[in-house]
């Protein structure tokens, strides 16, 4: 049996777009889409409640998945869809359901302010526990968004994909990062833009001369060490255009200022499953305007 694009569906504005993200994705992989939808029971005494009665239970469990299949196989003609519903704690049913997926894809509901949005618990629990790239999606995203504007200035998912971007760290490289991202970007025929930011000690800014050299020679290392790293990658996709860029100053903000450019953004969470993830990340989750993919590596 195939892996799968599974994505975790609850009817919200936000579950909604991450599952029809997931459809183009599913397309672009070749890959079946899976639907997973999620009844968490409720104590005995609230489920008698009015509000919660049987035809609330059946619309959750029966009509949100059914229609969203339907829909989904509407606009994505030949695409294999299948619904599953499930009962128990979401961020736990998730993380089993990703033993067969090739990513699992989480809406992220959008905040008020410019540029924000939230990641909430569930999403949060389910990428801590992750062994599989989660990518999240945010409420209102569309597939133009992911697009260049045409030559007049108008949205169209008719032009070509915006670049993808990806953060990394060339002290600990991640093969399973740097791969997917490359692989992200073959697929959607687009280039890679690749961000590496590096902030020195603070006492630098202050600190004797011999410091700023220090300063000074950890700015001249990073471009050489970063072409070192993407090196054997840009051989093994050789039509893929790689940009690459050191910047000084917070990788977190660089990487939110590219997002606005991009396609996908693509981001690693350092460290044993369960652990939480680090501020780079959390940055890039909360403020992204591209959906954000978080590719798990010790």
């Amino acid at each position: 049996m195939p892996p799968t694009v599974t994505v975790g569906l609850d009817g919200s504005a936000e579950s909604r777009a991450a599952a029809e993200w997931a459809a183009r994705e599913a397309q672009l992989l070749g890959l079946p889409l899976k639907l997973v939808q999620i009844w968490e029971p409720v104590p005995p005494p609230m489920a008698q409640a009015p509000l919660l009665g049987a035809e609330t239970k059946q619309y959750w469990t029966e009509r949100i998945p059914r229609e969203t299949s339907e829909g989904i196989r509407l606009r994505h003609p030949g695409l294999d869809v299948t619904g599953e519903q499930l009962s128990g704690r979401p961020a736990d049913v998730l993380v089993d359901a990703m033993k067969d997926a090739e990513l699992l894809v989480l809406g992220s509901r959008a905040l008020g302010g410019i540029g924000e949005f939230l990641v909430g618990s569930v999403g949060l629990s389910v990428m801590a526990h992750a062994d599989r790239p989660v990518v999240f999606v945010r409420a209102g995203e569309q597939a133009a968004d992911e697009h260049e504007t045409d030559p007049v200035g108008i949205p169209s998912a008719s032009t070509p994909f915006r670049p993808v971007v990806m953060g990394i760290d060339i002290e600990s490289p991640d093969d399973g990062l740097i791969g997917f991202a490359f692989a992200a970007a073959a697929r959607r025929g687009t280039s890679l833009r690749v961000v590496h930011s590096w902030n020195p000690p603070a006492h630098y800014a202050y600190g004797p001369s011999a410091d700023l050299e220090q300063h000074g020679a950890l700015a001249r290392r990073g471009p050489t060490a970063l072409a070192g790293v993407l090196r054997p990658w840009t051989e093994k996709f050789p039509e893929t255009e790689v940009t690459e860029e050191c910047h000084y100053g917070s990788p977190g903000s660089h990487l939110v200022d590219a997002s606005h450019r991009a396609s996908l953004v693509v981001v690693g969470r350092h460290g044993p499953l369960g652990a939480h993830i680090g501020s780079v990340t959390h940055a890039v989750l909360h403020h992204s305007t591209a959906p954000v993919a978080v590719v798990s590596h010790g």
